[in-house]
């Protein structure tokens, strides 16, 4: 069978191959589906195969994971490309216009395969090092019109984690009882990374590590094709493009044709050797943060593949139909479709050159779209323009100041109305007339078209909401200079030292500085009211950290301002406590906040992901100390070693609420995140109550005709019940410690199906009013059901505090925004 399959593609045979090369077989020690080869292996591989043909395979180490493995992709081509390799890759950026000069059609096709980004998903590594070695040995002739690049293993530490995970479980002979243990992987399993974040929804936030490092790297090539390779469950066979309604409107008709001439030919394989797939169903193209539509609101054109089986087939199962699905089989099917995208982007190659060249072409002279300039107002905290310009400089996305002071017609993100505003020249400004015009749309339109509402993901996502900014959408065009960034201007304590310093609470910079002054063991303050102190007004939430409070601190100025010039906060000496109006510094509304420590719920019943987040939030957003707890160690554990505990969305059927009350009564202050709130809603004691449906007084029984109901519309009428990753418009108590930094309005991304009402004792700080969907999709029903709930509130208990989340303003990283607000619930919120 397998010789049958090898020589589907021989009319291009060429034997004409680097002969040192040894097969994956031959250098491993067993043939490629025996076992899963271990990351460090398949590393060794790739650098053996690029020593013996140098010439035409060049390694790219562009990284290393947070566990220090390597992230390295091979550069394939023939001898003669590699030779003017960097001409190439810098004539194929000449295309898309982020390189000057004029580029040219003569050169070849860029197809990158980008292999096992969900670790437990380990077959495709394995057919990673099989394509490298036949492209080589049976298809030199392909690589004269094509440069290939082959990232074999996306996630290496999630790929580690199940392939050392397996080789324990499995015995001398695989086990194909799906019962067996080696089908059954222990939390979190090996599909995320070190931080269980999905990097298969980090493509276009790239929070990761491994996300940035392979993002920056592609722009380096910006290739025409893009494959990136998955799969899915025991029981489905193989799925290939032309990819599931809905599409992203800014897709190009030309990226939908090459879909559907990739999946013929792919297809044609699959049918010679009877292997079953599916196609346009499921996998969509809207959501931009996968491996598929960034690399398509970047021009290329981007594809999924999903062979069954994942992390539970191991090497062997037996699936319903009575047919043992092997890691054999499965290497095949992912090579076969490998193979075959190459081929047909070699035989499209001119095609698809002139249609990359034309997309480019278009964003810079004749940009379509409703908005042609996007505008962030220069009142936005420093902090948070200094983010977003590091956000679009990744992803080389231009911007300027506006070059004239003028009035438009713009929508304002905030009301979401249509207004005229008052642009200044120092406003940013983001026109689509670039290089990256579709990526900008992609991530700044105010609102997302949507041809269908099944769909696989998040549908709303604009980085003015994700981000919390004063932003506005214009249809005109608008002139802008080059942008300079203020420079951040040091600061020096005063002469002889300063009675107290402070800082501002508008920005999670100001939540790293409050971090890092109690990690050096300094007493901070925060302010509950409002002041003005030598001219300046202070808002709610203001820092002060005070000599008076830090009389055991040697060097108190210079640690304070060291601090905060490491995170370029500025802050503000004072030579008196004595303000012009509102609360002198003495006050008892001035808050002391002291160092503290947290424990944060892991393991079996926890979402990975949202530990992950919180996690990863703590190590690299926040920089403070966290205590991870498995959650087998919660009835255990000495919950008084604890000041705050954060309970990650999850199931925490087993929580001993006599053990909770306890620690609350004492002073604790416990987060729940999202599904973690289900543990005490219409729980004796608490006052968090979900929604029920409202049933009319006067319903009356549904008429026989209204009981029928068309089978094939199910999954749209499960749909009138549910949120499907939407925005909306909550309203703030901003007196409210939670709700410190915020303006009245905050926007939250909604993706769960939770409903909670108004808590009848305690403080609803952030609410749903009617009206108050933004953007995405939301069943009808859900929608009413929303109106007059509860999206983050606070609960007292004794001394202590239950904190409700009902959305997570962490989610995924992509919601920056909500950062800030995490922080007030870990530092400023509680008694």
């Amino acid at each position: 069978m397998r010789q049958v399959f090898l020589l589907s593609f021989g009319a291009v045979f060429s034997l004409t191959s680097a002969a040192q090369v040894q097969s994956p077989e031959g250098f491993l020690g067993y043939r490629l589906g025996k076992q899963f080869t271990p990351h460090y292996r398949v590393v060794e591989y790739f650098r053996h195969v690029a020593m013996q043909a140098s010439n035409q395979v060049k390694i790219v180490e562009y990284g290393t994971t947070y566990e220090g493995r390597p992230l390295l992709a091979a550069i394939v081509t023939s001898p003669t490309n590699m030779v003017q390799l960097e001409e190439i890759r810098r004539n194929n950026l000449r295309l898309t216009g982020l390189e000057e000069g004029q580029g040219n059609l003569n050169g070849p096709v860029i197809v990158w395969l980008t292999y096992n980004v969900h670790g437990n998903e380990a077959v495709s590594t394995e057919a990673a090092m099989l394509t490298l070695y036949e492209l080589l040995s049976k298809y030199t002739a392909w690589l004269k019109e094509a440069v290939v690049i082959i990232d074999p293993c996306a996630n290496p530490d999630g790929h580690s984690r199940y392939v050392n995970w397996y080789m324990q479980m499995v015995g001398v002979q695989p086990n194909i009882d799906p019962d067996a243990r080696e089908h059954h992987e222990p939390w979190p399993g090996g599909r995320f990374n070190h931080y269980h974040f999905d990097l298969n929804r980090d493509w276009a936030w790239q929070s990761q590590r491994e996300t940035q490092q392979r993002i920056a790297f592609y722009q380096q090539w910006m290739p025409q094709v893009h494959g990136d390779f998955h799969e899915m469950g025991v029981e489905q066979p193989y799925y290939f493009a032309p990819a599931a309604e809905p599409y992203h409107k800014e897709i190009t008709s030309w990226q939908r044709e090459f879909q559907s001439i990739l999946g013929k030919n792919i297809a044609q394989y699959f049918d010679r050797n009877h292997r079953l797939y599916f196609t346009r169903e499921t996998f969509d193209l809207l959501y931009p943060s996968y491996g598929d539509t960034w690399p398509t609101f970047n021009g290329a054109i981007g594809m999924t593949y999903e062979q069954g089986g994942s992390g539970r087939a191991g090497l062997s199962i037996l699936t319903n139909n009575g047919d043992t699905l092997t890691l054999s089989k499965r290497i095949e099917n992912q090579h076969t479709a490998g193979m075959a995208t190459i081929e047909i982007a070699v035989q499209q190659r001119k095609r698809l050159l002139e249609e990359f060249r034309n997309y480019f072409a278009q964003a810079l002279t004749y940009p379509t779209g409703a908005y042609k300039s996007f505008i962030i107002s220069a009142g936005n905290d420093p902090h948070k323009l200094k983010t977003l310009t590091e956000y679009l400089d990744r992803n080389q996305i231009r911007y300027g100041l506006a070059a004239n002071a003028m009035t438009v017609k713009a929508f304002n993100y905030r009301n979401g109305k249509e207004e005229t505003v008052n642009v200044t020249r120092n406003d940013l400004v983001i026109t689509i007339a670039q290089p990256k015009s579709v990526l900008v749309k992609v991530l700044f339109n105010p609102r997302t078209v949507l041809a269908d509402s099944v769909t696989y993901d998040a549908t709303a996502w604009a980085l003015p909401y994700a981000m919390d900014l004063e932003a506005y959408a214009a249809a005109e065009r608008i002139a802008s200079t080059a942008y300079k960034a203020p420079e951040f201007v040091k600061n020096q304590p005063p002469q002889g030292g300063a009675y107290a310093y402070l800082a501002p609470w508008r920005h999670f910079n100001h939540a790293r500085l409050l971090a890092a002054w109690l990690k050096n063991g300094l007493n901070v303050r925060f302010a509950e009211q409002a002041f003005t102190l030598n001219g300046t007004a202070y808002q709610a939430g203001t820092l002060v950290v005070s000599k008076a409070d830090n009389t055991h601190v040697n060097n108190f100025d210079q640690l304070v301002n060291n601090i905060a010039n490491n995170l370029q906060v500025n802050i503000q000496p004072t030579q008196t406590g004595l303000v012009a109006s509102g609360i002198d510094l003495g006050s008892t509304a001035f808050r002391l906040v002291r160092p503290f420590k947290v424990a944060l719920i892991a393991g079996e019943g926890i979402s990975p992901t949202a530990f992950g987040e919180a996690w990863h939030f703590f190590d690299h957003w926040l920089a403070y100390p966290v205590t991870v707890v498995h959650h087998s160690m919660i009835e255990r554990m000495d919950w008084n070693k604890y000041d705050v505990i954060i309970m990650p969305s999850g199931n925490y059927r087993n929580l001993d609420m006599n053990t909770v009350k306890s620690w609350l009564r004492r002073g604790g202050k416990l987060i729940a995140i999202e599904d973690a709130i289900n543990a005490f809603a219409d729980k004796e004691g608490f006052f968090i109550k979900t929604k029920k449906e409202e049933k009319e007084k006067d319903a009356k029984p549904p008429k026989p005709e209204e009981l029928i109901k068309k089978y094939g519309d199910r999954r749209r009428d499960e749909l009138t019940n549910s949120v499907e990753g939407a925005i909306f418009r909550v309203a703030m108590d901003t007196t409210h410690p939670l709700a410190f930094g915020y303006t009245p309005t905050y926007f939250t991304l909604k993706h769960t199906n939770n409903f909670y009402e108004f808590l009848e004792e305690g403080w609803n700080v952030g609410v749903l009013k009617p009206n108050s969907h933004v953007d995405g999709f939301v069943g009808s029903k859900a929608k009413e059901k929303l109106n007059n709930t509860l999206v983050f509130g606070v609960e007292n208990f004794g001394r202590g505090t239950l904190i409700y989340l009902v959305d997570s303003p962490i989610y995924r990283h992509s919601w920056q925004g909500g950062h800030l607000l995490m922080s007030n619930a870990i530092f400023l919120v509680g008694r």
